[in-house]
């Protein structure tokens, strides 16, 4: 059998989906023309629907963050490059599944995303906003493209990361925060260098507006070419920029639109610089250092917490959400 390790999905050999995490049907449609259909950035793509029509060549652009240090510290991360969608009066997204022990964070850059979720929690973001959920002990939610930026269709550009939780807070209570461009702001770099929007830590006397359960710097770098960008972080903390547009370089190492650039740890001075204007999302946080059991949707510290969080699920602990 095969599970998709993010949203539990499971499949039997025939390729047929043989259980859906909080459904109790499963349409006999929902099955992979064969799977790994696809190999790439990590991710191993099958294809859910009309095996007639599997084509790997609809995988959307995306990375994912194979440094095992980062993955280990802090959790994930899924680019969505910029793609075009067509209009439609069917939303694209992904139904109601389960969460626990870390935290799911949205980028909007281009697109709108609607998210709910079993605390009735639940919003829109637009271009420049963050959607900041923290699932914790637990949460069943479901995010999708909203209805009338799905009706006109246009370019979706989007980032999410999946941020473990430390031991001690992974069964605190779920949290939502919805973060606007407007709250988020921004701050200009020196030398004409271009601006920062601080979604979570602090540039300068810019705090972002995010709350974090651990120290986490998130960034967002829009760069004129005008001049490098120097920046500081201490030792032994993970220091990387994903790349959203344009071309750098990062301490004379050439990097382009979606490479992703891991810094070593032993105390990081990088410097950036781009000839034209370009965009960046640097992430930046303290080790966690503590052991990591994840299974399908669930990211614990030992096996036996993630046999309880099957039963808490199975059992209606997560409360509620309608599909």
């Amino acid at each position: 059998d095969l599970r998709c390790m993010y949203h539990g999905f499971k499949f039997a050999p025939s390729g047929r989906c043989v259980e859906i995490p909080g459904e109790t049907t499963i349409p006999e449609i929902a099955r992979v023309a064969s799977y790994p259909v696809e190999s790439r950035h990590s991710w191993i793509w099958v294809w859910i629907g009309d095996p007639a029509k599997a084509d790997a060549a609809l995988i959307p652009p995306a990375v994912g963050l194979d440094d095992a240090r980062w993955v280990l510290r802090h959790g994930q991360l899924d680019y969505a490059a910029p793609f075009d969608f067509e209009p439609t009066e069917h939303p694209g997204g992904v139904g109601v599944h389960p969460h626990r022990g870390f935290e799911t964070v949205t980028l909007a850059f281009e697109g709108s995303v609607a998210h709910h979720d079993s605390t009735g929690a639940g919003g829109v973001i637009h271009p420049g906003d963050v959607q900041w959920m923290t699932a914790a002990s637990g949460v069943l939610h479901k995010e999708y493209h909203e209805a009338e930026w799905a009706r006109r269709g246009g370019r979706f550009h989007m980032v999410q990361l999946v941020v473990n939780l430390p031991a001690a807070h992974k069964m605190d209570p779920p949290r939502y925060q919805g973060l606007t461009a407007e709250q988020i702001g921004r701050s200009d770099l020196p030398d004409g260098a271009g601006i920062v929007r601080v979604v979570a830590g602090r540039y300068g006397d810019h705090v972002g507006p995010a709350e974090t359960v651990t120290p986490i710097n998130l960034w967002d770098l829009q760069l004129t070419g005008a001049a490098p960008v120097q920046l500081s972080f201490p030792r032994d903390e993970t220091v990387a920029l994903l790349v959203l547009d344009g071309s750098v370089t990062v301490n004379g190492t050439a990097a382009n639109h979606r490479d992703l650039v891991v810094l070593d740890d032993d105390g990081t001075d990088l410097t950036v610089d781009a000839a034209e204007p370009a965009r960046l999302l640097l992430l930046n946080g303290t080790r966690i250092d503590e052991p990591v059991v994840a299974y399908g949707p669930f990211v614990m510290n030992t096996r036996t917490q993630i046999m309880e969080a099957i039963q808490d699920f199975e059992s209606g602990a997560f409360g509620h959400l309608d599909d």
